[in-house]
C-alpha cells in the first residue's frame, strides 16, 4: 500500500463507527486516552507558556488573531504527520529515530533545568521573539510572528506525534492525541499551569514518562512489547513518586521557614 493509500486510509478509520464503539467499551482504551490526557496537558502546560510570551509584543487584538492562525496550521501539520507517521513507523529506523528523538527531549529537559537555576528572572523574561530576526524583517511584526508561531507549532506537534506513536499504534490513538495535543495546548493549559505551580515536580514528570515511552518504542524493534498493565503500572509509580517527592520538598521547605 503507497503512502497516500495508507493516509486516506488511516482518516477513514476515523469514521469507523463500530471501531469508536469497541474502543468506548475498553477499559484499556480509557487507559491510554487518560495517558494521553495527562501526558499531553503537562507538556502543552509549558508549550502554552511559550506560545504567550511569543506573542506577547503585539497588541492584545492581535495576539488572539496570531494564536489561532498558529493553531488552524497545528491541527493540519499534526494531521498529516499522523498520516504519514501510521506508514512510516512500520520501518524500524523510524522507531528507532523517534525513541532516540524523544530521549533527547527528556535528556535536554534535564541538563536545561540546571541551566536555568543559574538563569535570573530577568534574562527569562526577556525571552521571546527577536523583533529584529529575518521572519519580522521579510513578513512584518504580525505575520513575521504567526509564523514563528506556526513553526514553533510544529516543533510541538512533532514531540506530542511521536509520543503518542510510543504510546501506541493504533490509529484511533493517534487521532486522538492528535486532537487532545492542540486543544490542551489552547483550551485547558492554563489548569495545568495551575497544576504545575502547585506541584512543580509534575513537569519533571512528564519528561520521565516521555524517557519511558523511548524505551518502550525501542523495545518495539526488537519485537519486545510491554503489556498494558505493566506500561500503566510504570505511570501510576511515576505519579506516585512524584506526590511523595513534592511532599517531602513542601515539608522541608516549611521546616527551613520556621528555623
Amino acid at each position: 500500500m503507497g503512502i497516500f493509500e495508507t493516509i486516506i486510509d488511516t482518516y477513514a478509520q476515523f469514521f469507523n463507527w463500530e471501531m469508536w464503539g469497541e474502543v468506548l467499551t475498553d477499559p484499556v482504551s480509557w487507559g491510554y486516552i487518560g495517558t494521553l490526557v495527562i501526558l499531553e496537558g503537562l507538556l502543552s502546560a509549558d508549550n502554552a507558556l511559550v506560545l504567550a510570551v511569543m506573542v506577547k509584543h503585539l497588541p492584545p487584538e492581535q495576539r488572539r488573531k496570531a494564536l489561532f492562525y498558529g493553531l488552524l496550521g497545528a491541527y493540519l501539520f499534526r494531521f498529516i504527520a499522523i498520516g504519514i507517521g501510521v506508514y512510516l513507523i512500520e520501518f524500524s529506523w523510524v522507531k528507532v529515530l523517534g525513541a532516540a528523538y524523544l530521549a533527547y527531549l527528556a535528556i535536554k529537559y534535564f541538563m536545561d533545568r540546571r541551566k536555568a537555576a543559574n538563569q535570573t528572572e530577568d534574562e527569562e523574561e526577556n525571552k521571546g521573539i527577536n523583533k529584529n530576526g529575518i521572519l519580522i524583517r521579510t513578513f512584518g511584526l504580525f505575520w513575521g510572528t504567526v509564523i514563528s508561531v506556526e513553526l514553533m507549532d510544529i516543533a510541538f506537534s512533532v514531540d506530542s506525534v511521536l509520543a503518542a506513536f510510543g504510546v501506541s499504534n493504533q490509529v484511533w490513538v493517534l487521532l486522538i492525541g492528535g486532537i487532545l495535543g492542540v486543544l490542551m495546548m489552547r483550551g485547558v493549559a492554563g489548569v495545568f499551569l495551575k497544576l504545575i505551580d502547585k506541584i512543580p515536580e509534575l513537569e519533571a514528570t512528564a519528561y520521565i514518562l516521555i524517557l519511558i515511552i523511548a524505551v518502550k518504542m525501542l523495545l518495539g524493534v526488537f519485537d519486545i512489547h510491554i503489556d498494558h498493565i505493566y506500561f500503566f503500572g510504570l505511570l501510576v509509580l511515576a505519579f506516585g513518586a512524584t506526590f511523595i517527592v513534592h511532599f517531602r520538598n513542601k515539608k522541608k521547605a516549611e521546616q527551613q521557614g520556621e528555623a
